[in-house]
């Protein structure tokens, strides 16, 4: 089966990590209430669908931590734009090794790939325009901009409309932040990824990072790096240290400042946490907090003024009612008392022990099999042209019990076999389609005609949701992803 999202060419770099896990606590020892812990997460599997991860880091100590089944603390998550924090550090590591400045101006690193002509305003753009998302673009000229195409992003980039004087105009964009890691590769030689990894993965612990790169083999900068929720966790408190760790500076306190610092307006909405102003690719936001961030809800929040650091990934859709719920909960339980210890909570600990260690998707209720699942036993649905690429399915009951189905599905011409067996997730590695990597895998009848299958790509924020609904001599697909568009429903008949 077949859900949005996809991986482009991507690198891994092993690292012998000088660091390994952050320090563990029980919350109370570090001034938090366990019960308060435990209303956010309980607050959240309420309001948003749905967190993946979480851990609360509070003076340097982990409290509390959780990973909604079947994601997982070994797996890496994709970054999204939070890699555009990743990436302004490199930039800011090679300026503190004199190979840039922000002042440096973006054509004169590129002059093979440049226009014959270029405008006054590209010819005036800098490092710093592309560090504050301002680099003079209109947001609809940036619409549509890939990554991963054959032509060289860079001259793409730099034969961009400039509509704006650079440094007076926001725009978001992911694309300026490619030409930052194409600048840090320039300079230094290296990907942006190579480029980091003794300077600040392996130092930090961060083992095996991945970043896709362009078909120029260029680290994509703005998205594309996977990593750990405790590898966001120890990001966070790298900035919250002022880029000290281990009694090294690894990143120059002044570029720490600098870079988390309010250089652009965004907007004017008090409520909105993308409208409070932006940095060097970090954003700032309500109650003196800075984040990284991401789409589909993969946050680094670091709270200067609480000694705390919240990491967050996720697959959701309403990213300010993230940020809501972890105001509403988390934010005051950290203000009650910013030092010191509370009193002891044995039973309140082990309530929230319990809770973050049962986390898991929610899941929709089975019911035993029914008479129809041995009437379409073994009989082959097939599709016509669809775009999830599925041409034919079949389901087969093993067992006596009724409670494992064998979900045989031809993708791309390449068939695919996997057994579920109701609410457990089976892992396996689709060889074919959309969705051909790494996926999680659970399902069986929710109603008398209908067979429930979740799939989860466990390194990604992307889920779907297929309900195949049996009729006669039809099969009817549904398929609701959790971000993205849904796909067309798709019927099938038996062949």
């Amino acid at each position: 089966m077949a859900v949005i999202g996809g991986l482009a060419a991507s690198v891994t770099i092993a690292w012998a990590a000088e660091t390994k896990a952050l320090p563990r606590s029980a919350p109370e020892a570090q001034g938090v209430g366990s019960g308060a812990i435990l209303d956010f997460v309980n607050e959240a599997e309420a309001r948003i669908e749905a967190l993946h991860s979480v851990m609360v880091v509070r003076h340097g100590q982990v409290i509390a931590e959780g990973w909604w089944a079947p994601y997982a603390a070994a797996e890496p998550h994709q970054m999204f734009s939070l890699s555009k924090s990743f990436t302004s550090t490199a930039v800011g590591l090679a300026i503190a090794e004199g190979k840039l400045t922000v002042e440096d101006e973006v054509l004169k690193f590129f002059p093979d790939e440049a226009p014959a002509k270029p405008s006054t305003n590209l010819k005036a753009m800098r490092l710093r325009d592309l560090l504050t998302m301002a680099a003079g673009h209109h947001a609809e000229d940036l619409q549509g901009f890939s990554l991963t195409t054959d032509e060289s992003v860079v001259k793409r980039f730099l034969a961009l409309p400039v509509a704006h004087k650079p440094g007076t105009f926001f725009a978001y964009s992911t694309v300026a932040t490619y030409m930052q890691s194409a600048m840090v590769q320039k300079v230094t030689g290296q990907s942006v990824l190579e480029y980091l990894g003794p300077r600040l993965f392996e130092p930090l612990g961060i083992e095996n990072p991945g970043w896709e790169q362009s078909k120029q083999g260029v680290s994509q900068g703005g998205t594309g790096l996977s990593l750990r929720t405790e590898d966001i966790a120890k990001f966070g408190q790298l900035y919250l240290q002022k880029g000290k760790w281990n009694g090294k500076q690894l990143v120059p306190a002044a570029w720490v400042d600098t870079a988390t610092a309010r250089w652009m307006s965004n907007g004017s909405n008090p409520a909105s946490d993308w409208e409070q102003g932006y940095g060097f690719q970090f954003w700032r936001c309500r109650y003196g907090v800075i984040r990284g961030d991401g789409a589909h809800g993969q946050f680094c929040i670091v709270m200067p003024e609480l000694d705390a650091v919240i990491a967050i990934t996720a697959g959701t859709r309403d990213l300010q009612g993230v940020l809501n719920v972890v105001w509403a909960k988390l934010l005051p339980a950290l203000q009650a008392k910013t030092s010191g210890a509370l009193a002891a909570d044995a039973a309140g600990r082990e309530t929230l022990r319990a809770k973050l260690a049962g986390l898991a998707l929610k899941r929709p209720a089975m019911i035993e099999a029914p008479a129809l699942a041995r009437t379409v036993a073994g009989q082959r649905f097939v599709f016509g042209k669809n775009p999830q690429a599925i041409e034919a399915i079949t389901l087969t009951p093993v067992g006596n019990d009724g409670r494992a189905t064998e979900i045989a599905v031809v993708i791309d011409g390449a068939e695919q076999r996997v057994t579920v067996a109701g609410r457990d997730w089976v892992r396996e590695d689709l060889g074919a389609g959309p969705s051909a990597g790494p996926v999680a895998l659970a399902g069986g009848w929710t109603a008398a005609d209908t067979f429930t299958l979740d799939m989860v790509r466990y390194r990604t924020p992307f889920t779907a949701r297929y309900r195949l609904i049996f009729s006669g001599d039809e099969l009817k697909v549904e398929t609701k992803p959790n971000v993205g568009a849904t796909p067309p429903v798709m019927v099938g008949r038996r062949g």
